[in-house]
């Protein structure tokens, strides 16, 4: 069981790194956080029956762990700081304004409720509305219509940063 585990842990750990950049500043934040899933996961493990996807079972108990650590820490920045690793995309030309842009969508998302963050997310990593409510534990329906509320937020967010 444990070779099976660090087998899938090393196969998906890019779902559980996703969450804590989502939701961590810090380098040092985003470790202990990535511990705390990686426990987690471990502890149910042997409890997972495959009745969903392993990706969707990652991003349920990634997401909880990382809500349940901010409520538990219950701090709330007025500020965010962006590293430039938060924001760097391999494999892309330099394009000065595409680039304005996607840090102005990180800051706009930073702004957004921890269950939002997750929304949004999943929603940009093209998980389909089914998807998102088995993992968030909503509807489909309330899914879109929370999608729809985060897009107008994003973009009320965006249009009130200084150009």
């Amino acid at each position: 069981m444990e070779k099976d585990f660090v087998t899938f842990i090393q196969k998906h750990q890019g779902i559980v790194h996703k969450v804590c950049r989502m939701y961590c500043d810090s380098e040092e934040d985003r470790q202990d956080l990535f511990q705390e899933v990686l426990f987690q996961l471990w502890k149910s493990y042997p409890k997972f029956r495959g009745d969903s996807k392993i990706s969707t079972w990652m991003y349920r108990i990634a997401l909880n762990t990382a809500i349940a650590r901010l409520r538990k820490t219950k701090r709330q920045p007025s500020e965010f700081s962006i590293s430039e690793t938060t924001l760097q995309f391999p494999d892309m030309p330099p394009d000065i304004e595409k680039e304005e842009q996607l840090k102005s969508l990180q800051i706009a998302i930073q702004k957004l409720s921890k269950v939002e963050k997750g929304i949004i997310m999943l929603y940009l990593e093209e998980k389909s509305y089914d998807e998102i409510a088995e993992i968030i534990g909503i509807t489909k329906t309330n899914v879109g219509v929370k999608i729809n509320r985060i897009k107008k937020k994003l973009k009320e967010t965006m249009q009130k940063m200084p150009q």
